[in-house]
C-alpha cells in the first residue's frame, strides 16, 4: 500500500456500530477478495473487499473477520484471521501482516493465522444460533465471478444447516452511507490528488494530443501523490466521444475546436474521488460551447443546493429534471411541444441528459446507500449533470463531490478544482 496508515479508531467504531445492530447469539463473518488470475502465472492487482476493509483496515488477501459479541470466550468476540507470513514470503512478496501488525492496523486484539480458522470457527458456531452472511446487494451490482465470500457462504450452509442466517448488507448499507470524519479526510485527500492531476493536464492539452496521453498525465500525477491510480476506469472523451457515456478506449487524437470530457478520479487508501470537467482543446470555448457549458453549470449549482438532510433521492432527481428542462428550452434543444407531449416515464430532457445526477460515493465510486431513505448529514454525493449533443459534435458534463451538512448547502470537496470557464481558459492560455 502507498497510503499512510489510518487511525484504527475508525475501524473500532465501525465494528462497534455494526455489532450493535446484530441479533443476540449471532456471529458475522467477512472475507477478503481473491487475487484474480489473468492467465499463466499472471494476476490482476489485488483490491480489498470494501466491507472487510471498512471494518478492519486490513488490506491484504486471505483475510477473515469474525464478530461474535456474545461469545463466552472474550477472545472470540472480535477475531482477525490472516495468512501466516514468514521470511520466504517476505523475500518474494514483501511485507504481510504479522499478528502484531494486524492488531495495530485494526484495533483487534485476537489475531490468528488463517490455518486456525476452521477449528475456532467450529467452536464459535456451536455457541451461536445464527450467522450473518455478507452478500453484495448494491442496486447496480452485476457480478458473474464467484467470490471468496460466495464460496464461504456455500460451504457454511452445507456444514451448519441447522443455523439460521441473516444478511450483513442492510446494516452496512446504512453504516457506510454516513461518513466518519476520518473517512471524509481520506476522500478529501483523494479529491486533492485529483485536483493536482487536473491542473497538470490544463497545462498539457493542446490540439494534436491523444486521449491516452492525457490519461497518462493523470496517472503520473496520481501515482506521485501516493494514490494507487484511478478510482475507476477513466473517461477521456474528445469531440463526439463525449456523447458515449462510458467511453473508455481513450485512443483518439484531440482536434482543434473540440471539447474534451474528462471523467476521472484518484483513489486514496481505497477511498474514491469522482470528478468530471469539460475543457476546450484549443484553450477557448466557442460561443455555442460556452452557452451549453454555462447551462450545465447552472443545473449543477442548483442541484447541489438540494442535497440537504430530509430530501429523498428519487424526488431530488425529478426536481433536477425540471431544472434541466428549463435550460434545454433556453438552448432551443427542446420546445414547449416536446415537453407538453413527453412520456412521463422518459421525460423530454432525457434525450440530452439520460443519466442520473447524483450517487453515493466513498469506498466505492458508486457507494452504499439506501435510496428510498432520507438523505442525512455526512453522506457524500456526486453532482454530475450533463448535456450531450451528438448532432453538434460535443457533450458537456460537470461533476463535483459534496458532503451533506447538518444545515445549509453541502460542503464541496472539489471546491479548489477549476470549473469556471474563464479560469479554465486562463490557465490553459498561460
Amino acid at each position: 500500500m502507498k497510503y499512510d496508515q489510518i487511525d484504527n479508531k475508525l475501524y473500532i467504531k465501525n465494528r462497534k456500530n455494526f455489532m450493535a445492530q446484530m441479533k443476540p447469539k449471532s456471529v458475522a463473518v467477512f472475507n477478503s477478495n481473491d487475487i484474480y488470475p489473468i492467465g499463466a502465472d499472471s494476476t490482476m492487482p489485488f483490491q480489498q473487499a470494501r466491507d472487510i476493509f471498512y471494518l478492519t483496515g486490513a488490506d491484504q488477501e486471505e483475510t477473515i473477520l469474525v464478530l461474535f459479541p456474545d461469545a463466552p470466550n472474550k477472545d472470540h468476540r472480535e477475531m482477525l484471521f490472516v495468512r501466516e507470513t514468514n521470511d520466504h514470503i517476505a523475500v518474494w512478496e514483501g511485507e504481510k501482516l504479522t499478528k502484531e501488525k494486524g492488531t495495530e492496523v485494526s484495533g483487534i486484539k485476537s489475531v490468528y493465522w488463517l490455518k486456525e480458522f476452521d477449528k475456532i470457527f467450529y467452536e464459535v458456531m456451536t455457541q451461536a444460533e445464527r450467522i450473518y452472511f455478507n452478500t453484495n446487494e448494491h442496486y447496480r451490482q452485476s457480478v458473474e465471478t464467484e467470490t471468496r465470500e460466495d464460496r464461504f457462504i456455500k460451504t457454511t450452509k452445507e456444514k451448519f444447516p441447522a443455523h439460521s442466517w441473516e444478511r450483513s448488507n442492510p446494516i452496512l448499507q446504512r453504516l457506510r452511507a454516513v461518513k466518519d470524519k476520518i473517512e471524509l479526510d481520506l476522500i478529501q485527500t483523494a479529491c486533492n490528488i485529483t485536483e493536482k492531476g487536473f491542473r497538470r493536464i490544463l497545462n498539457f492539452v493542446k490540439p494534436g494530443v491523444w486521449e491516452y496521453e492525457i490519461e497518462a498525465e493523470f496517472m503520473h500525477e496520481f501515482l506521485r501523490n501516493r494514490s494507487r491510480g484511478f478510482a475507476y476506469t477513466p473517461i477521456i472523451g474528445s469531440g463526439n466521444n463525449a456523447n458515449v457515456l462510458h467511453y473508455i478506449v481513450n485512443n483518439q487524437q484531440c482536434k482543434k475546436g473540440d471539447l474534451i470530457l474528462l471523467d476521472v478520479g484518484a483513489e486514496y487508501a481505497n477511498y474514491a474521488s469522482d470528478m468530471t470537467r469539460t475543457i476546450p482543446v484549443s484553450g477557448k470555448f466557442s460561443k455555442r460551447q460556452r452557452e451549453v457549458y454555462d447551462a450545465v453549470k447552472r443545473v449543477k449549482d442548483d442541484a447541489t443546493k438540494m442535497l440537504v438532510p430530509g430530501n429523498y433521492w428519487k424526488e431530488y432527481h425529478e426536481e433536477v429534471g425540471k431544472l434541466m428542462t428549463k435550460e434545454l428550452l433556453g438552448l432551443k434543444l427542446l420546445d414547449k411541444a416536446d415537453v407538453k407531449n413527453e412520456d412521463p416515464n422518459w421525460p423530454a430532457y432525457k434525450k440530452y441528459f439520460m443519466h442520473g445526477t447524483s450517487h453515493h460515493m466513498g469506498l466505492d465510486t458508486h457507494d452504499y446507500g439506501v435510496l428510498w431513505e432520507k438523505m442525512t448529514e455526512n453522506m457524500v454525493f456526486t453532482v454530475e449533470p450533463g448535456i450531450y449533443i451528438p448532432q453538434e459534435g460535443f457533450g458537456i458534463r460537470l461533476e463535483d463531490d459534496v458532503v451533506i451538512q447538518k444545515k445549509g448547502e453541502p460542503f464541496n470537496l472539489m471546491r479548489n478544482i477549476p470549473i469556471e470557464a474563464e479560469e479554465i481558459e486562463e490557465i490553459m492560455n498561460k
